[in-house]
């Protein structure tokens, strides 16, 4: 049985290397982005400083008490802003396919349309942020974190212009006032709760919404894709290194010649039902809302605009219903093997 190896590409070269290098770096994102959808990006930049930041912000919110974290939720499932409670989410239902809750706790942040006032945004889409008083620093840190995100996440799609073979600049009008979402998860159950329903999991089997996610997580087992056989794949992050993985919005751009690869998280339990923490940061990069996404070339696809595809998405994670649209990853999921 073939696994699938996730590469780690080194991107230092990439700011001022010359044309050959910078051919070599978009070569080997096309072909890691051909047979995987997901890759480890080392020589990125972004300074420990930030990863800590992070991280101690992250420590600091999830382990305030239950109510005072609930009481930065959102008032509707449709802004994806605040804190996500455990076992508020089906992350499988964005793909039509019933699964039991998510144990995942998360908190989000996203641009504002205030960031973009000439332009008339949809304020659900583009919602004001909810941000908790403690712990201290808790807003600077995440906000430094999405800034270095996101810059990574434009020069990622540079790369992917040259990939391919499109103009340099082609994918900027699509993301000038991008649907960017930063959402901290943390994957801890009570010291002995190990109750799980049948196929409950940390992070229910999923594909990422939009162009492109950067992700930062502890080196700890739990992430896993799915192959092409059907099998789920252990995916451990390399020191130093940041995943970035594909979402459906890329995948339907290029008509398939890049993948959109179902994921999931398993529960934060080991082999000998031990309960450990896991955390992780993905940052969504997601494209204009108002953006039509259509097929550059390959397997047809009908015109969708960002906005749109997105909210169908969350309907089902967040909303809980299930999404009729999503035909073709939840074939892929049931063909998996339940393992």
């Amino acid at each position: 049985m073939t696994r699938l190896v996730v590469p780690t590409i080194d991107i230092a070269g990439w700011a001022r290397g010359a044309p050959q290098q910078r051919r070599a770096i978009a070569d080997a994102v096309d072909e890691a982005a051909t047979a995987v959808g997901f890759m480890q990006i080392s020589g990125h930049g972004i300074a420990d400083a930030a990863i800590a930041g992070l991280t101690g912000a992250m420590d600091g919110f999830f382990a305030r008490p239950a109510e005072e974290k609930r009481a930065f939720c959102p008032p509707s499932s449709s802004i994806n802003r605040g804190y996500s409670a455990p076992r508020s989410e089906r992350l499988s239902h964005s793909l039509g396919v019933y699964s039991p809750d998510d144990l995942f706790e998360a908190f989000n942040v996203g641009v504002q349309a205030d960031q973009f006032l000439s332009l008339d945004l949809p304020i659900d889409t583009y919602s004001a942020n909810i941000w908790p008083s403690r712990p201290d620093g808790f807003r600077p840190a995440m906000v430094a974190w999405f800034r270095a995100a996101q810059g990574l996440a434009h020069t990622m799609t540079d790369i992917f212009a040259l990939a391919l073979d499109l103009p340099a600049d082609y994918f900027h009008p699509f993301t000038d006032h991008s649907i960017d979402v930063l959402r901290a998860n943390n994957y801890q159950l009570p010291e002995g709760d190990v109750r799980l329903a049948p196929g409950q999991l940390g992070m229910g089997p999923h594909t990422d919404f939009g162009i492109v996610t950067v992700l930062w997580a502890d080196p700890l087992p739990g992430l896993q894709i799915l192959d092409e056989e059907g099998g789920w794949n252990d995916v451990v992050p390399a020191p130093g290194a940041l995943l970035i993985n594909l979402g459906d919005l890329l995948a339907r751009w290029t008509g398939d010649r890049w993948l959109s690869t179902m994921h999931r998280v398993k529960a934060p339990i080991d082999g000998e039902g031990r309960v450990f923490r896991r955390r992780s940061a993905a940052f969504f990069h997601d494209g204009n809302a108002d953006a039509l996404i259509t097929t550059i070339s390959g397997a047809a696809y009908e015109p969708i605009t960002v906005a749109d595809h997105v909210a169908a998405k969350l309907a089902g994670s967040r909303g809980l219903q299930l999404n009729d649209k999503a035909h073709r990853e939840a074939a892929r999921l049931g063909a998996a093997r339940a393992v």
